[in-house]
């Protein structure tokens, strides 16, 4: 039997990820222990972990260097790589959304050829110029949007919003939301099929586990 190679995101999701592998026992002892170490294998199940960044995580699923991988979705909307995506794990929730100052809340659509500053620009050109068929000018940043239309490089921006305090420490809100994020876990073409009885082994753990939360939740919030 070959190894399983399976892509993780560095950091929280990665994080997050172990407690669904440990569930459909894979050894995932060293992925506990904040090991340095980029492969980590369980001999046992015949699996390999590689931690990545997380823009990187559709890329090795794409090409077939990972069969399975565990991205948000605001990578895989950023990315839009040729794959699988199969099940949303429901972790890592957020949204992804066009914000601003709040005098413009309602009013988006009376600025021509709007300034969007963003660390998305895929997602941003597809929201105006496909979905809402507008022009835009998008500048890619690599660190904190937040500060664009505070210092007038643009009139928005697109972001990822979790708690949204950030927006309003900096006088800024959600103008429209684009889409909801949250972790997905993504497949590679070809491994689906060469692949299938264990990729459905690992889905049907994962939709187990996600079954059982739900239902502990709902038990818990009854009246």
């Amino acid at each position: 039997m070959r190894y399983m190679n399976i892509a993780l995101a560095k950091g929280r999701l990665a994080d997050k990820s172990i407690g669904f592998f440990e569930y459909i026992g894979f050894n995932v002892d060293e992925l506990k222990n904040d090991s340095r170490k980029l492969i980590i294998t369980d001999e046992e199940n015949k699996i390999r972990f590689f931690l990545v960044k997380p823009g990187d995580v559709p890329t090795y699923v794409e090409y077939g260097a990972a069969d399975i991988g565990i991205a948000g979705k605001d990578t895989l909307m950023e990315e839009d790589r040729s794959l699988y995506e199969v099940l949303n794990l429901g972790f890592g929730e957020c949204i992804m959304a066009v914000a601003g100052p709040e005098n413009l809340f309602g009013r988006l659509d009376e600025i021509p050829n709007k300034r969007v500053a963003t660390k998305y620009p895929n997602i941003a050109r597809k929201y105006f110029e496909i979905e809402k068929r507008e022009s835009i000018e998008v500048i890619k940043l690599n660190g904190s949007v937040e500060l664009a239309p505070l210092v007038g490089l643009s009139e928005v921006i697109v972001d990822l919003v979790e708690t949204g305090r950030t927006l309003r420490e900096n006088g800024l809100v959600v103008l429209e939301k684009i889409a909801d994020i949250s972790a997905r876990l993504i497949v590679n073409r070809v491994s689906m099929k060469l692949e299938s009885e264990r990729i459905n082994y690992i889905i049907d753990g994962f939709r187990k586990k996600l079954n059982e939360e739900e239902t502990r939740y709902a038990g818990n919030t009854k009246i």
